[in-house]
């Protein structure tokens, strides 16, 4: 059985609360040539998230894992990474991975975060306000899924998005746990589950 390596995450967590929309877009702002930044708001709570290597390691890994999948049972797919989503006046965030399945849209089908850090909002109330379909946490080296239904988010075990309905959650973590020694290994062991499940 794979093991999780101990990392200790070099990330850095603000949070701000009772801000207003107007005070996070003068914060955007500031940030806009820096690169491994992450900004969240909601309900008055801005979140300033400054991604250490572990954080951006594991992201990585998990989008060139999820593309690879995507390309070996030949679905066309859009990687999005950490575009902003937002609803104005409201909501904003930006995932560390998200996708839209098929063509480009508007609004990603899928988004993932990787959590080195806690003690903020509730992430999901955040994707709720922008009604994203599923999004999916690696944290402590395990996925959670959550899917929306009627304006809320329910767990559940496996994608129910299309053709990641094929994709085996238990056998992605065993990857990306492998990735930490080899990525080569990772990628072939996901080529294979992706045959396995056509």
């Amino acid at each position: 059985m794979t093991q999780l390596l101990v990392r200790h995450s070099t990330d850095q967590h603000l949070i701000h609360h009772g801000r207003t929309w107007e005070q996070f877009k003068l914060i955007e702002q500031g940030f806009e040539d820096s690169p491994g930044v992450r900004l969240y708001y909601y309900d008055g709570t801005i979140e300033i998230l400054m991604l250490g290597q572990d954080h951006e390691f594991f992201s990585r890994v998990i989008g060139l894992l999820i593309s690879v999948f995507f390309a070996e049972i030949g679905v066309e797919f859009a990687p999005t990474g950490a575009m902003t989503q937002e609803r104005k006046g409201i909501v904003s965030a930006q995932a560390d991975e998200s996708y839209c399945i098929g063509d480009l849209k508007s609004k990603p089908d899928l988004s993932i975060e990787v959590i080195f850090t806690s003690g903020g909002p509730n992430k999901l109330d955040r994707y709720r306000a922008l009604e994203m379909p599923e999004v999916w946490f690696w944290e402590d080296g395990l996925f959670s899924l959550h899917h929306l239904r009627e304006n809320e988010y329910e767990r559940i075990e496996r994608s129910e998005l299309p053709h990641l309905k094929r994709l085996d959650i238990s056998v992605l973590t065993e990857c990306v746990l492998i990735a930490q020694t080899s990525r080569l290994e990772a990628i072939q062991k996901i080529r294979a589950a992706a045959a396995e499940s056509t």
